[in-house]
């Protein structure tokens, strides 16, 4: 008898972010990717919770696109990062 082991979306972009070390990011398409389903970018975001490294997942080109984009910006900014905010939306400097 064999038993087949289903990882979920949400389980498998959990474990990407969970990945993402202190000082680095990656964009929503690049997690999506990284969690074997490229083209799912927009799908991400359910699956970021307060438990994950959340603000190290910014949109393509380095934008800060979350909700809560002051908040983003001052975790990242703690992690070494430089946020232009001269740009609508925000982005990483150096992107």
């Amino acid at each position: 008898m064999s038993v087949e082991i289903t990882v979920s979306f949400h389980d498998r972009v959990v474990g990407v972010v969970r990945s993402i070390a202190e000082g680095d990011v990656l964009t929503y398409g690049e997690v999506a990717a990284e969690a074997g389903h490229p083209g799912a970018g927009r799908a991400v975001a359910s699956a970021l919770d307060g438990d994950l490294a959340w603000w190290r997942v910014v949109g393509a080109g380095g934008r800060i696109i979350a909700p809560s984009a002051t908040e983003q910006i001052a975790h990242l900014r703690r992690e070494g990062h430089r946020i232009d905010t001269a740009y609508v939306p925000p982005m990483i400097v150096g992107w």
